[in-house]
């Protein structure tokens, strides 16, 4: 886990995920997308991502939460549901990073489903 891949989930399975703003230092920005089994809640992961960003020095919003579905296999990646800490992560700019990273993958996205 680092704060260098915009994108980090896991290579299987159904997991939950947040989306987060990392706060650069020359006052710019950019998305993150985390999505981890080992994530009882939404929260777990974001605390994760927020205590790298401290330990270098940049400051993290949670922008919402939601999980997402990763079928290696068939190479598909569905992203759907909402935290209810966080609520619900604009899923179509999670679903444009992960695109950029599984560029072969069929990556969809949808609000229904916790």
């Amino acid at each position: 886990m680092s704060l260098e891949q915009e994108v980090d989930i896991d290579a299987s399975g159904q997991f939950k995920y947040v989306l987060i703003n990392l706060y650069l230092k020359d006052d710019s920005s950019k998305l993150l997308v985390r999505g981890y089994g080992w994530g009882e809640y939404h929260d777990d992961i974001y605390q994760k991502t927020l205590e790298l960003a401290l330990a270098a020095g940049l400051d993290t919003e949670c922008l919402g939460g939601g999980r997402i579905r990763h079928d290696p296999d068939k190479k598909e990646i569905s992203v759907y549901g909402y935290s209810v800490g966080y609520g619900r992560a604009n899923h179509s700019e999670a679903v444009k990073l992960i695109q950029k990273k599984y560029p072969s993958y069929k990556v969809d996205w949808s609000n229904e489903g916790y």
